[in-house]
């Protein structure tokens, strides 16, 4: 269960050691709160009056004996008790998978290592407006846009690895998921040669999340068996539009709006028919979000108004947005197409 109060000039006694309590004072700081602490339990766990009579206890889990004896009192006399978790370990980097934008589609393991975080390097893509109310770290915008890149990559990573030798706990906030087209790898290498602790949370990855948001399936059975993921970010070559259009299946492609006038061509010349139903899905579980549906003869006209974010999806799953039915009428209309396409 969670709660919701208003803290503010309301005097709140944190429990537990300096190292693990250091997150939950700054939390509690940050909500208007005036913050006491209490760093052991043998003063207090002493006959005796309580050290005072706070608004609220919050009962940091720092693995000391003898905090159930001092908290026990406290209950006693009616005032609150509230559990924290421990700050975890200083000096570590972890890459968080932020989804396509929206913070109801953060994990639960992304929102905990942003709690608990000291700084945070994030990304346009990630869901950053919304930060203050997640952490209380201190927020770095290093995000990458089409021309301008304030920080390099490499810039990142130093970054990165500078913050947790000082013995901060750091998030690098990126988009989607850090595995997909996030250079997540490269990252996790110069933590690892910096002999600095790392791991990565994966996200929803917006190759599969916004195509969704639109209604548009990457998969469905007797239509489509497979996807294929593709960057957007450079013009594929001859080769690459041959293996794609003998694939068959889907193809979703990330930030495509600067190459999708070479993409569709490139298709045409590999065989692709040019009916070949496509969508562009602009801001995907973001304000202003919208699809445009096309063909891959028509796309690059249809879509001349687009700009990324976006995802360009191709294949005959997009029949469903193109029908502009609901969910319930979008599997009717899988299921003709791939009674259509079976011969059935």
């Amino acid at each position: 269960m969670q709660l919701s109060i208003d803290l503010t000039g309301r005097e709140v006694l944190i429990t537990g050691s300096d190292t693990a309590a250091r997150q939950a004072v700054r939390r509690y700081r940050a909500a208007g709160a005036v913050v006491s602490r209490l760093s052991s339990p043998a003063g207090a766990a002493q006959a005796g009056p309580l050290p005072e009579r706070p608004f609220l206890v919050a009962a940091v889990d720092d693995g000391q004996p003898g905090w159930a004896a001092v908290l026990g009192r406290y209950r006693e006399t009616g005032v609150p008790v509230a559990a924290e978790p421990a700050a975890g370990p200083a000096g570590h980097v972890t890459l968080v998978g932020g989804g396509p934008g929206s913070t109801e589609l953060l994990t639960v393991a992304a929102v905990s290592a942003l709690r608990d975080a000291d700084v945070v390097f994030y990304d346009r893509l990630a869901p950053y407006q919304e930060l203050p109310a997640l952490t209380t770290a201190d927020l770095l915008d290093v995000g990458k846009r089409p021309g301008h890149h304030p920080v390099s990559q490499s810039g990142i990573e130093e970054l990165m690895v500078d913050a947790a030798l000082a013995g901060k706990n750091v998030v690098r906030l990126k988009g989607g998921d850090p595995y997909v087209f996030g250079r997540g790898g490269e990252e996790v290498a110069a933590c690892i040669t910096a002999g600095v602790p790392v791991r990565v949370i994966s996200g929803v990855t917006s190759a599969i999340s916004v195509p969704a948001a639109a209604g548009i399936p990457v998969t469905h059975r007797g239509v489509s068996h497979l996807f294929t993921v593709v960057s957007g970010h450079a013009p594929l070559t001859e080769r690459e539009h041959t293996h794609l259009a003998g694939l068959g299946g889907t193809i979703v492609v990330l930030m495509g709006i600067g190459t999708l006038h070479h993409l569709a061509a490139g298709m045409r010349r590999a065989g692709m028919r040019v009916d070949m139903p496509m969508a562009v899905v602009e801001r995907g579980y973001r304000p202003g979000q919208r699809t445009t549906i096309a063909d891959l003869g028509t796309i690059t006209t249809a879509a001349a108004g687009c700009s990324n974010p976006a995802v360009l999806v191709i294949g005959d799953v997009v029949k469903v947005a193109e029908a502009n039915l609901g969910y319930a009428g979008a599997e009717a209309e899988l299921d003709r197409l791939a009674s259509a396409l079976t011969g059935a």
